[in-house]
């Protein structure tokens, strides 16, 4: 019989054609939804809060500038984002939904919809096909996605797209910590904070991506295939 470092080694082969496969998919598929900005946020959040009424506004919004909405395709935030975009006939709500034991479950608002199996190639994919994140309060999973994003950006692996934190109650405490431990021990550099914008309004954050697709001239129009 295998030990199990010898399973998975026979194993491993065929996790990469896994993996090949649900990027070729999912290249395929998001390649031709036009410009689209993510909306990250807790699955945890039911209709009747405030952030998801705010996540619905800020993604209809978005979706009546012609410009798609992505999020992780599970309830939540992310419901509340396909849901306001989904209002505006013709603009992609998308959803890149992930397999887990709980929680996460394909809501039916995403008229584009792609499935994983694993985080790191749905993260890829949230990051690879949008100019702008924002981010609504959420849980270990939307810290994951903020921090890995605001990464990439400050080192300059990514554009200096918009991370805009929606909320200034919630993201306030860390800030704080950010600005009052990380900075002063030289862990960031000063004005690394400066990537990141917070705001409690829902227009704010529409506007702060508008300007930046004025800025940088990203079309406006959606492929045919949304129309």
């Amino acid at each position: 019989m295998l030990d199990s470092s010898a399973a998975r080694l026979s194993e491993d082969p065929w996790r990469v054609f896994r993996i090949m496969a649900e990027f070729v998919e999912s290249f395929e598929t998001l390649s031709r939804t036009g410009p689209a900005v993510t909306i990250f946020g807790s699955a945890r959040t039911k209709p009747d809060d405030l952030y998801y009424q705010a996540a619905r506004d800020i993604a209809e919004g978005l979706a009546k500038e012609k410009i798609g909405v992505l999020t992780g395709g599970g309830p939540g935030i992310m419901e509340a984002a396909n849901r306001g975009a989904a209002k505006v006939k013709g603009t992609p709500s998308i959803g890149l939904n992930i397999e887990l034991p709980h929680e996460q479950k394909r809501n039916r608002y995403a008229n584009v919809s792609v499935n994983f199996h694993y985080f790191f190639t749905r993260k890829v994919c949230l990051v690879k096909y949008s100019m702008g994140f924002i981010y609504m309060p959420g849980g270990f999973g939307t810290l994951d996605e903020f921090f890995e994003v605001l990464t990439l950006v400050q080192t300059q692996r990514i554009p200096a797209f918009p991370l805009i934190l929606f909320g200034t109650g919630f993201w306030r405490g860390l800030f704080d910590w950010i600005s009052s431990t990380l900075e002063p021990l030289g862990m960031i550099s000063p004005g690394d904070l400066d990537l990141v914008r917070v705001t409690d309004d829902p227009q704010q954050a529409i506007e702060w991506i508008l300007q930046y697709r004025r800025t940088i001239g990203i079309p406006e129009q959606i492929p045919l295939a949304f129309r």
